[in-house]
């Protein structure tokens, strides 16, 4: 079977996906695998869609339409799909087109039955499996029957399941093309699929087989409850047979028929353990093939294992690479930077070569190896502990993990244990409450910046990347230095004191929570209470307030302009700022912005990957929190919310010490929290400047990075600036050293960039690939609600706000904000609303910190929250306590 239409199996392998589709790639692949038996078969290649298609002229005009419809409509998607499907199924199959398939069926027999079955090109990837978009059609016998359903596979192509899907994954509709696999039908005792990992967990040990009678439809289509098996290391570890009361059979004339199945049989399981075992054994072999886990359709005839088909199971996290085959278990740095987005391979390793600890590479996010330090008693309860303050669903995690016997190996204690990310401290050394020590950390950091900044002006080329590797141990340096590391723990620590203890001696919860409500120095929530400020600049301005009402809508039309100013369309890069010009007061608006910009423009959601945009190249992304405040707020707002901040924290701390002076031993327990008082107000502020100044220097590498990026797209080396992002830091070196790029890696690059947004990263990874997130062990809470850590004191009920991105954030006050995460450059959201719920986060994280210090009642790490919580829905949020109530 040669030609242009069709290809037998035997001449296709996995690198012909774009002739043949994924299934048909896989197919082929399969069939010169050794020991793995598959049905014979054709592939009607994609030159012959690409016929069809070029007989339906009216076809260019409806995909048009479909890319041009609102992604939301979904009648307009399903009428336009429709429309489609019925154009390319009433298409006659041209008369060589058609001989050429008829051909190739002969060669299995007259009226040999077969399955027809969509092979799409963006179908079984390692990146989209498409499980499911297509169609398939079982036991069609007879020519016209499979031309009928051939032209049925390419209509599949535009099911409105299937082009939803390729809209979430931002794969152009254009782009895919559909072959059609044709290939003998086998009538199973019984079938299935085989997980060659455990697609729940991760577990890449553990291979999971579901199982029924007759053919695979009733267990895809969920007709029945199969089978389930899950085998480890050679063995069958744990069953479950389930009550299989219908089957999907073969009718003699083509189709299929359900029929129920004779009680005696429902109870039987519809393999044995030892055939489960053999076909496990094939399944590793189709696996090693392959290179990655797979989902493969089988079939039980007479004994003998048949595969329908192989696609890469898609939903996994990705491992960590080792040099090594010893168990590591790996804690997420996403979950503590607050930022669990996938980040680009420039952003990955600029964090990875300027972090205090190495990290390794997974699915775009970055994790620490923290085996060494569960190996050992007292590293395993320094780290245990820390993660309790921080996050406790990944402490829930490691102890999960440290419950498989063996998996972590003992080892004897090597010394102090650490934080991930921390070196340990240094307790009998301790710092002196001294504001001043705070004012030179951070004038220090202050100079070393500015000298950073004077001298990599003059550096380019080579030289520039030689001189950044030294910029690097310098910023390090300064993660390293002990007094800035024991002020941050000073801070920390105080925190936990005064909660212990004033719960213990008061039975008040979070007592330190009011008592660090606007404390001096801290550069994120100064950040949000600045904005306000530039509120103030601009709420008297009508001319700029309905300017920039327009730009932040999107839809400024030339009409609303005065003379000497351009539509929205001027500002491509985000730069509303000369739009300004000419209006009323807009120099001084602009002014007030750009004196923002200079002291934060460095800042942005996801603001550890350095190839984010920042607020400075991109200023409108800050005017939805610009507006909400110039729309919520009285002038003077900053500094009234200051003052009241700290009229709060003063009353809370003379009540505090009254209540205990009136106790036994009152005097000292008084004297003891003041000083506790004192040490925290002094330092939890610092907590947040380290971040500052790391975002800060990334600022200056990032713009010699990016002029650098310029020279090699002047050069014609690169096509546009941003493809340096898909380079690591090293590559990008080698790539201005010879003025040589790989396109087709950056493209690889992008495309993988695309598909970790899919994925999910857990809390903690094992080198097995149990993914695992945790769990909170608590009775204490209601019935249906959210649980979470309590980090801001204080309950609020209000309207919930679910935003996933900083720009289309639109609040009133009341709001309550529900978010994934938020980092420090959420903060000038803060000041507008009344409480708090992200999914991730601990007691010291940065949304935490900055949630206190406004008195936002919050509650962090609440899993699935902006799923499980709707917008619009009313919320009870108790700070206090870790919970959330859903009201409406």
């Amino acid at each position: 079977m040669t030609g242009r239409y069709v290809l037998g199996f035997h001449e296709v392998d996995e690198s012909q996906v774009a002739v043949v589709g994924g299934k048909g790639a896989h197919l082929g692949a399969l069939s010169r695998i050794e020991g793995v038996r598959v049905p014979a078969g054709f592939c009607v290649t994609t030159d012959a869609f690409r016929r069809v298609v070029a007989e339906v002229p009216s076809l260019d005009g409806l995909l048009d339409e479909l890319a041009g419809s609102d992604p939301d409509d979904r009648e307009a998607v399903r009428t336009l799909s429709a429309r489609i499907r019925r154009t390319v199924e009433e298409t006659v199959v041209p008369s060589e087109l058609a001989a050429a398939i008829t051909g190739a069926l002969a060669g299995f027999g007259e009226r040999v039955a077969v399955a027809v079955r969509s092979s799409a090109t963006a179908e079984d990837l390692p990146t989209a499996s498409f499980a499911g978009q297509q169609d398939s059609y079982l036991n069609v016998v007879g020519p016209e029957a499979v031309l009928r359903h051939v032209s049925r596979c390419w209509a599949s192509l535009f099911t409105e399941r299937a082009v939803t899907y390729r809209r979430r994954n931002g794969i152009d509709h254009r782009a895919v093309q559909m072959a059609v696999v044709v290939q003998r039908m086998v009538f199973p005792q019984a079938s299935g699929v085989l997980f060659t990992a455990d697609p729940v967990t991760g577990d890449r040990k553990n291979a999971v087989v579901d199982a029924g009678f007759g053919l695979g439809e009733a267990l895809v289509s969920g007709l029945v409850n199969p089978d389930v098996f899950t085998v480890r290391d050679g063995e069958v570890v744990t069953s479950t047979i389930a009550a299989k009361q219908r089957a999907v059979l073969a009718l003699p004339a083509g189709g299929t028929h359900e029929v129920a199945i004779d009680p005696q049989r429902q109870g039987q399981p519809a393999v044995t353990e030892a055939e489960v075992v053999r076909l496990v054994r094939l399944g590793r072999r189709i696996e090693g093939h392959f290179g990655r886990p797979q989902d493969i359709e089988w079939c039980l005839v007479d004994g003998d294992f048949q595969v329908v088909q192989s696609r890469p199971i898609t939903t996994l996290f990705p491992i960590p690479e080792a040099d090594d085959r010893d168990n590591h278990v790996y804690v997420s740095v996403g979950h503590g930077q607050m930022m669990t987005d996938p980040m680009k391979p420039l952003g990955l390793s600029m964090w990875r070569l300027t972090a205090m600890v190495p990290m390794h590479e997974a699915g775009g996010r970055l994790f620490v190896d923290v085996t060494r330090r569960l190996a050992s008693p007292a590293g395993r309860t320094a780290l245990l502990e820390v993660m309790e303050r921080g996050d406790p669903l990944i402490k829930d995690a490691l102890e999960t993990v440290l419950g498989r016997e063996g998996f972590v190996p003992a080892a004897p204690d090597p010394g102090t244990g650490a934080s991930p990310a921390a070196p340990a401290a240094t307790p009998s050394d301790p710092i002196e409450t001294d504001p001043e020590l705070v004012i030179g950390l951070v004038e220090r950091s202050r100079e070393s910046i500015a000298a950073l900044e004077r001298d990599i002006r003059t550096k380019s080329g080579p030289e520039l990347f030689d001189f950044l590797l030294e910029a690097f141990e310098e910023h390090k340096r300064f993660l390293r230095d002990p007094l800035s590391f024991k002020a941050i723990m000073a801070g920390m620590e105080a925190t936990w004191w005064l909660n212990d203890h004033l719960l213990e001696w008061l039975g008040e919860k979070n007592a330190a929570d009011t008592l660090t409500l606007s404390a001096p120095g801290n550069i994120t929530s100064q950040m949000g209470l600045a904005l306000l400020d530039v509120a103030d600049v601009i709420r008297p301005k009508p001319e700029v307030v309905a300017f920039l009402r327009e730009v932040g809508d999107g839809n400024l039309p030339d009409a609303d302009l005065p003379d000497g100013n351009l539509p929205d369309a001027a500002f491509p890069d985000g730069d509303f700022l000369a739009g300004l010009d000419g209006l009323a007061g807009g120099s001084e608006v602009r002014e007030a912005v750009e004196g923002y910009l200079d002291r934060f423009g460095m800042r942005c959601v996801g603001e550890i990957d350095i190839t984010r945009t920042r607020w400075h190249e991109h200023p409108a992304t800050l005017l939805p929190a610009l507006l909400d405040n110039v729309r919520n707020f009285e002038p003077g707002a900053a500094a009234r919310r200051f003052e009241d901040g700290l009229r709060r924290a003063r009353d809370e701390e003379r009540d505090v010490l009254a209540r205990l002076r009136a106790l036994p031993d009152g005097d000292r327990k008084a004297d003891e929290t003041k000083r506790m008082i004192d040490r925290v107000r002094t330092f939890i502020g610092y907590r947040e400047y380290p971040k500052y100044a790391i975002i800060s220097r990334y600022a200056v590498y990032k713009r010699a990075l990016l002029a650098e990026a310029d020279r090699l797209v002047r050069s014609g080396v690169l096509r546009e600036r941003e493809d340096v992002f898909y380079l690591t830091f090293q590559e990008l070196q080698e790539a201005v050293r010879t003025h040589r790029v790989d396109e087709r890696l950056v493209r690889e690059r992008a495309e993988a960039f695309r598909s970790y947004h899919a994925l999910t990263p857990p809390r903690v990874l094992t080198s097995d690939g149990e993914a695992l997130s945790g769990a909170y062990r608590r009775d204490d809470v209601p019935a249906g609600a959210l649980v979470g850590v309590p980090v801001s004191a204080g309950t609020v009920e209000g309207r919930a706000r679910v935003v996933r991105d900083l720009a289309d954030a639109d609040l009133a006050p009341g709001d309550i904000l529900v978010a994934p995460f938020t980092d420090p450059s959420w903060s000038p959201l803060f000041v507008g609303i009344a409480g708090l719920v992200t999914e991730v986060g601990g007691q010291m994280t940065h949304g935490a910190v900055i949630a206190r210090e406004y008195g936002l009642p919050t509650v962090v790490g609440v899993e699935q929250a902006t799923r499980l919580i709707r917008d619009g829905q009313r919320i009870r949020v108790h700070g206090t306590d870790g919970y959330v109530e859903l009201l409406s």
